[in-house]
């Protein structure tokens, strides 16, 4: 197998703005695996959040393509995939970005080799896939009303919070819209921060509230859960499945993404391992193409909420995969492996 990295710069269409953050251009890594005149993709989008960036990516990568140069020119049937990612040098397992484009794009040509889309290797005999949510990131009140009236389309909206304004905000997104919401504060607020600010929420009819407060604090996630009525989901306080145990009672769900867990490996162990400690699942994204979305999606049927939007927040997506149908659900593809093709224009 032989591997090549590029640059993937992906032009938001708005500014997508968190409560610690703004990102105009996403600074991804594309990685290519080539065998016997296929060529699986993946793709990661380095997390500063997590101590990552572009060029750790792309050296940990480049280790790995020179290991990689160095084993036999055999690509692993599907059930010996965990292997080959066990096996594979510490200074790559270590960068979970570079693990996670590699992972995927494995995948991706295991899944061509055998000639099925990966959901039909993953054991899922009907690929019924859930609702995406949109996002709203913020913005202006003004901007963020005419980003809800664009997202017409999309039945499920994600509004990101963790300003002085929250209730504002919501007061003003449920004057244009009466879709179902999901909000998000970034581990913007503290405990007491929380309890306060998600009661106030209460009214607007909001379906749950992610990420509340820093990680690492089972407790306040705790005295959060046991002071409000909404569901409390975490993103950032779960990267792998050594994460999910700790939060099995503080919690009612869990964000997996790819990029954070290290691929799609590593986001099937954890659904197992949430599924039987009673937590729901969420597959989530960060600002990514078509090829790291639609690797998300072909998981998806096995969760319960998805927000796999980051392909559709960017103006310059190349490649086609995952599809989203009038009601607002995922249609997978069901082409082999992740079933991408270059998206044409």
């Amino acid at each position: 197998m032989r591997i090549t990295l590029s640059d993937l710069d992906l032009r938001l269409r708005r500014t997508f703005r968190i409560s610690r953050a703004a990102l105009d251009v996403a600074s991804n890594v594309l990685v290519a695996l080539g065998h016997r005149g296929l060529t699986g993709l993946g793709e990661c989008h380095p997390s500063d959040y997590y101590g990552e960036d572009r060029p750790l990516v792309r050296r940990a990568l480049e280790v790995l393509g020179g290991w990689l140069a160095g084993q036999p020119d055999v690509a692993p049937p599907f059930d010996a995939i965990g292997d080959l990612l066990d096996a594979l040098p510490p200074e790559v397992k270590a960068v979970r970005g570079a693990l996670a484009a590699f992972d995927i794009a494995l995948h991706d040509l295991v899944g061509q080799l055998a000639g099925k889309p990966l959901w039909e290797l993953f054991g899922i005999e009907h690929p019924a896939a859930p609702v995406t949510s949109y996002t709203i990131g913020i913005a202006p009140l003004a901007d963020m009303q005419d980003h809800v009236r664009e997202a017409e389309r999309y039945p499920i909206l994600k509004i990101k919070l963790g300003t002085d304004r929250d209730a504002e905000t919501l007061e003003a997104i449920r004057a244009v819209t009466d879709r179902t919401l999901r909000v998000d504060a970034n581990a913007a607020w503290s405990v007491e921060q929380a309890i306060e600010r998600i009661r106030a929420l209460e009214p607007y009819g909001i379906e749950f509230v992610e990420q509340p407060i820093p990680p690492g604090d089972i407790a306040g996630l705790r005295r959060i859960r046991a002071a409000v009525s909404l569901p409390i989901f975490v993103d950032e306080s779960v990267t792998t499945s050594a994460d999910i145990p700790a939060l099995a009672g503080a919690v009612d769900g869990i964000n997996i993404k790819l990029g954070k867990s290290g691929g799609l490996r590593e986001a099937r162990r954890m659904i197992q391992l949430a599924r039987s400690l009673g937590l729901k699942i969420m597959l989530g994204c960060y600002v990514e193409s078509s090829v790291a979305i639609t690797a998300a999606a072909h998981l998806s049927p096995l969760a319960d909420y998805a927000d796999l939007d980051g392909n559709l927040l960017i103006a310059n997506d190349p490649y086609e995969g995952v599809t989203v149908d009038a009601a607002g659900h995922l249609v997978l593809p069901d082409r082999p492996g992740l079933g991408l093709r270059p998206r044409e224009g």
